[in-house]
C-alpha cells in the first residue's frame, strides 16, 4: 500500500463533513446471503438465484488472526477463512457472469474460528487501518468482490476505537473505489450493540445496509414483537437500510414457519421493507434451499 496515498486519503477523510448522507439505490428487492462459514461444499451455483431480485453473496468470513490451529489477532492483517475450495475467484467469476444481477461481499470477523471468539484487537488505530486496506484491498482484488460487510461480534476495545478504526476503512474502501457497497451486522446484545451505535453516529453516511441479526432474538418470536424489533433498531440505526433476516440454523428469531414473511408483507404494506438475508446457506444446504426460494419469489412480487 502507497503510504503517501493512505495519509492523502485519511486527510481527506478528516476534512469532509459528515452530514453527507450516501443514499444507495431505492429498491427493497434485495436479497443476502451469507456463504461459507461452516465448510459444508456449498457452491455458488447450488443456490437458487431468482434473476427478478438483487442478489449478494456474503463470503463468511475474513478474520484478522493467524491461520493456524491456534489463531491469534494480528492487529489488521486479514486472511480468508471462508471455503476456498467451493468459493474460488473463478467461480465468483463464473456466477457474477451467468447471473448479472449478482454481486459478492465478504464478511469481517464473524463469531468464532476455530471455536475460540473473534476479538476486535487493534494495536492502535493507525496501525490497525493501514493494515486492514492493504490486507481487505488485496483480497477484494484477488476475489472480485464488490462489497464488504462488519461483523464484529467479541471486542477488546471500546465503542469509540472500534468505530475509528472501522470508519476510516470504510471511507479509504468507498472513496478509492475498492468496494461499492459496505453494510454492518450487528444485533441486541449490551457489550456488541453499542460498538456500532457509535460506529453508526459518527460513519452512518458510509454504510449502505444494516444487515440487523433478528435471528439473535429469542426463538418463538411473534409477528407482533419482530415489528416492534424493528422499529426499535429503526430509531437506532436512524435513515439506514435495515434488512429482515432469519437463520436456517435452527437460531432464534421469527422464522418463516411462524410468520416471517406476515411480517414482510406489512412492512412492505408501510413502505419499510429494504430486503432480506439469510444465515446462512452452508445450513440451508440440507433442506435444499426451500426459503432462499420463497424469500426472493417474495422479494421478486414485493
Amino acid at each position: 500500500m502507497d503510504s503517501s496515498k493512505l495519509s492523502i486519503s485519511l486527510l481527506i477523510f478528516h476534512l469532509l463533513s459528515f452530514n453527507i448522507w450516501i443514499i444507495p439505490g431505492n429498491s427493497s428487492k434485495l436479497f443476502r446471503e451469507y456463504i461459507g462459514a461452516e465448510n459444508s461444499n456449498v457452491r455458488f451455483s447450488d443456490v437458487p438465484i431468482n434473476a427478478h431480485v438483487d442478489f449478494h453473496f456474503i463470503l463468511s468470513f475474513a478474520i484478522d488472526y493467524t491461520n493456524t490451529s491456534s489463531p491469534l489477532a494480528t492487529n489488521g492483517d486479514f486472511l480468508v477463512y471462508w471455503d476456498t475450495n467451493n468459493l474460488d475467484p473463478h467461480q465468483i467469476l463464473a456466477i457474477k457472469s451467468k447471473n448479472p444481477n449478482v454481486k459478492v461481499a465478504m464478511s469481517l470477523a464473524g463469531d468464532t474460528v476455530n471455536d475460540q471468539f473473534v476479538y476486535f484487537n487493534p494495536t492502535s488505530v493507525s496501525s490497525w487501518v493501514a493494515n486492514a486496506v492493504r490486507s481487505i484491498t488485496q483480497i477484494v482484488k484477488k476475489y472480485n468482490l464488490d462489497g464488504i460487510d462488519i461483523d464484529y461480534e467479541h471486542f477488546h476495545a471500546d465503542p469509540y476505537t472500534f468505530a475509528e478504526c472501522i470508519g476510516r476503512l470504510l471511507f479509504y474502501l468507498k472513496q478509492n473505489k475498492i468496494v461499492s457497497f459496505t453494510s454492518i451486522a450487528p444485533y441486541e446484545d449490551d457489550s456488541v450493540q453499542p460498538h456500532y451505535l457509535v460506529l453508526w453516529q459518527k460513519f452512518g453516511h458510509l454504510i449502505d445496509y444494516v444487515n440487523f441479526q433478528f435471528y439473535a432474538y429469542p426463538k418463538g418470536t411473534t409477528v407482533n414483537q419482530f415489528l416492534q424489533y424493528f422499529d426499535i433498531q429503526s430509531s437506532n440505526y436512524k435513515g439506514g437500510k435495515i434488512l429482515v433476516s432469519f437463520g436456517t440454523d435452527g437460531s432464534g428469531g421469527l422464522s418463516p414457519k411462524n410468520g416471517f414473511f406476515d411480517a414482510c408483507s406489512r412492512l412492505n404494506g408501510e413502505g419499510k421493507l429494504h430486503g432480506i438475508f439469510i444465515w446462512s446457506a452452508d445450513d440451508s444446504k440440507k433442506a435444499n434451499f426451500q426459503y432462499e426460494k420463497q424469500s426472493q419469489e417474495f422479494l421478486a412480487s414485493a
